[in-house]
């Protein structure tokens, strides 16, 4: 420490993203660690072989190790997302979600896939797992549900250890030996339990809450010597935990006693009240050991971070005691003794990416992760000697049964050529049914010529990640009846209908349960396609071959609003309860007449009035400042650092709102709810948002139309154009934007979903976003059915 310069003990609290660092920065700034995010590669290679990301992590080690000019040369250390197996790296097992090894509750297994995690980990010359994560997953509408083994914190407690020890090893035996790499148990603390089950919101529940139930993981991942911990996005007692001092010193690292060191999570710091992506002492005050800052302007960061040291916002003690915790496990990971990336041991063994030994460990998690929910007159298992269809779009599609964070981030745009050696379902069926004697015929579709004696179909959750997934009601495909019609016409044709269902939360599913003769769901298995046959076939000889043994970690829903739903709840009463899962040795009574009234869709008029001289309930107005400074409007004016909203006389008292930028950096104002609303029927008739607006100043720079859909989710439309050159300084015009513009304009910020789902969880109908100054009013904000959109701005705009 001694040693340490103040710029080379700054450099080790920056984490870059491998997107916006170079070897050259690392040597000049004195980086201390590195990450790749979801869909990051080397070069942005989505095919990046074993030699290119052990190029990249050679690079960026040697040049940490320099010691030229006085420097220091403290090795560098490079994690990544290996939430379910290496997900970044074609080739490599990929293990079911978390939801799917609740169910096999068997916390030894976890210890076997930390363990082979860490091995093919190894392979690439990454010596960090930003995994697991402990959330205990309280509201399914959460779209990071499936990332969590469990709505109880017992099987959470039981596993977080045993993961642990699996990617670190034993402490006084294999710890931080060959094949191991560092851990990290995220996201503290209560990720799991917010409100309404927003990504990224509010926690609820008092502190003896948080830590019986958010706090099991902790405990035993502390115990099991986890050497990082990575801070959560949410909020509890009005605080981001990132700025958090009381929960991140006073009890993680206080009462906890945790001498690791505190990673922030995707530039999460700069949503701390009073703080921005580039500039917040406020994190490392709390606590935060390492600013996790993906973003191009890393560099203002640590240029900032060093200033507020010499000004004395942050104490040379508090830096001290970071670095000192991130040389502590740098030390304790061997990372000053080992040889650069590309020498370990086991680098470079390319064999060991999708492992024989790895993959019948996964193929072990996925049979004993299947949960049986009906199997009237014990059809299943089924005899190898059938003559079987198999159906669904889920049926040869390893992407889709592989889910979120599988390759890219959203696990989406793959095909299952991106997976070699990898077992779509259909393929693990063919293999057993030919196996024994039978025949398999793949018709996604279900049209047949010959009539099967039985129809296997596997349908299910398209995959996401985190925000994305967040939705409105647990209401399975509603709006879609593809796969319902496929079940039913199977059942009127005579034919017996075995449903796989893909998941990563539990759905209310029972229409298709009724169409079902059996009905199992096999969650996100990954890459093991294969197990899924293991369990709902005999062996040749006509034998049970595998068990189904899973059980339910998650309760599962009577009604597709019944959320949340947990065990202990006053009232609880889920169609399967927590810990429910037929065997081939139980008699199924459920029956094929579930009840199938679904949600009640709400009455929709031709207008749905959003501001009518004032915001019509349950609309508000809320402006966001530069600084995160939120705001909403509840007297006749109010100001962020960037925005400003005032009531102002258009044809009435008050009946418009001005809204000035200063261009002092980034805002927006918007019209909010808390509530998502579901805006299907208004998409299917063809709707508009229209507005009455006059533009006084022209936008400085690029301004946004956003349709928000969720926590941090949005849809954005560039309306530059139609701002400056149409309106501006034109007096109040009528504006009308077709809704079906913008789901396909959200690229911007990662959202690519289908118009019918993006559109269920509207939260925000109305925001303008622009980091230039810009001065407007508006009045009379509505959506319209059958409405054309002007020309004055455009999807094209």
């Amino acid at each position: 420490m001694s040693q340490l310069t103040l710029e080379e003990k700054v450099g080790q609290m920056i984490q870059p993203e491998i997107r916006h660092l170079t070897a050259e920065d690392v040597k000049k700034y004195h980086i201390g660690s590195v990450l790749n995010g979801g869909g990051g590669f080397p070069n942005g290679d989505k095919h990046a072989k074993v030699e290119d990301w052990l190029a990249l992590a050679d690079d960026y080690y040697l040049a940490s190790v320099d010691k030229t000019d006085g420097r220091a040369g403290i090795p560098i250390m490079w994690g990544t997302d290996a939430v379910h197996g290496v997900g970044n790296v074609i080739g490599a097992t990929l293990y079911p979600h978390n939801i799917g090894l609740g169910a096999t509750n068997n916390p030894e297994l976890l210890e076997k896939i930390g363990w082979a995690t860490a091995r093919e980990l190894s392979v690439t010359g990454i010596d960090w797992d930003f995994s697991p994560t402990v959330a205990v997953a309280r509201n399914d509408r959460w779209g990071r549900t499936y990332e969590s083994w469990s709505e109880a914190p017992d099987i959470v407690g039981a596993y977080a250890g045993e993961m642990v020890r699996g990617l670190q090893g034993q402490y006084g035996q294999d710890f931080m030996a060959e094949g191991h790499i560092i851990a990290t148990a995220k996201h503290f603390i209560g990720d799991g339990g917010t409100k309404d089950g927003i990504d990224r919101g509010d926690t609820t529940g008092d502190e003896v809450h948080l830590r019986d139930i958010h706090g099991a993981g902790y405990f035993t991942a502390l115990e099991a010597g986890v050497q990082t911990v990575m801070a959560s996005f949410t909020r509890w007692d009005g605080t981001r935990m990132h700025g958090h001092k009381y929960l991140l010193t006073d009890v993680l690292k206080g009462q906890m006693n945790f001498d690791g060191l505190v990673v922030g999570d995707w530039a999460g710091h700069g949503f701390v009240k009073g703080c921005t992506s580039v500039h917040c002492p406020q994190s490392v005050n709390a606590g935060l050991d390492i600013f996790m800052a993906p973003d191009a302007d890393w560099k203002e960061l640590y240029a900032n971070t060093l200033q507020d040291i010499r000004d004395g916002a942050i104490s040379m003690a508090r830096i001290d005691d970071a670095v000192r915790r991130i040389l502590r496990v740098k030390l304790r990971a061997g990372l000053f003794e080992a040889k650069k990336p590309s020498a370990r041991p086991l680098a470079g063994k390319s064999e060991l990416l999708g492992a024989p030994e790895h993959r019948a460990i996964a193929r072990q998690a996925v049979q004993e992760s299947l949960v049986m929910l009906k199997n009237s007159n014990n059809l299943l298992p089924l005899s190898r000697e059938l003559d079987v269809l198999v159906a669904g779009d889920g049926a040869d599609n390893i992407g889709k049964q592989a889910g979120g964070w599988s390759i890219s981030w959203q696990g989406t745009g793959n095909k299952n050529s991106d997976f070699p050696g990898a077992t779509s379902v259909y393929d693990g069926i063919k293999t057993t049914v030919e196996a024994g004697g039978g025949s398999v015929t793949l018709s996604e579709d279900g049209s047949f010529t010959d009539k099967p004696d039985v129809a296997i179909v596997v349908f299910g959750e398209n995959p996401y990640a985190e925000m994305q997934g967040d939705v409105a009601h647990l209401a399975y495909n509603r709006g879609k009846t593809t796969d319902l019609e496929l079940l039913q016409s199977f059942k009127d044709a005579g034919i017996p209908v075995v449903s796989l269902f893909i998941t990563g939360r539990p759905l209310w599913i029972n229409r298709e349960l009724n169409a079902s003769d059996a009905f199992a769901v096999i969650w996100h298995p990954g890459t093991e396609g294969i197990g899924v046959s293991d369990v709902i076939f005999r062996n040749n000889q006509g034998e049970v071959n595998v068990p189904m043994s899973g059980k339910l970690s998650f309760s599962w829903p009577k009604l597709p609003d019944q959320t949340p739903l947990n065990i202990g709840d006053s009232h609880y009463d889920p169609l399967f309860a927590y810990g429910f899962g037929l065997t081939y040795q139980d008699t199924d009574s459920l029956g094929d007449n579930l009840s199938e009234q679904g949600l009640s869709v709400a009455t929709t008029t031709d207008v749905l009035k959003l501001f009518e001289r004032r915001p019509i309930e349950p609309w508000a107005i809320e402006a966001v400042g530069a600084e995160n400074d939120r705001l909403v409007m509840e007297g006749k004016s109010m100001s962020t650092s960037t925005v400003t909203v005032t009531a102002v006389d258009r044809n009435e008292q008050e009946d418009a709102r001005r809204v000035v930028f200063n261009g002092r950096g980034p805002g927006h104002v918007a019209l909010f709810t808390e509530e998502l609303q579901d805006w299907t029927e208004y998409v299917s008739d063809n709707a508009a948002l229209i507005l009455d607006i006059k533009v006084d100043s022209p936008a400085t720079k690029e301004a946004f139309l956003r349709l928000g859909c969720g926590s941090y989710c949005a849809s954005d439309l560039d309306v530059t154009t139609g701002l400056n050159e149409h309106l501006a300084g034109n007096g109040w015009q009528t504006v009308s934007v077709d809704l079906s513009c913008f789901p396909d304009s959200g690229e911007r910020f990662g959202v690519r979903q289908p118009l019918e789902e993006f559109i269920t969880q509207v939260v925000r109908p109305f925001s303008i976003y622009t980091e230039g100054e810009l001065d407007f009013t508006f009045a009379n904000v509505r959506v319209e059915k059958y409405q054309a959109a002007d020309a004055t701005i455009s999807c094209q705009d």
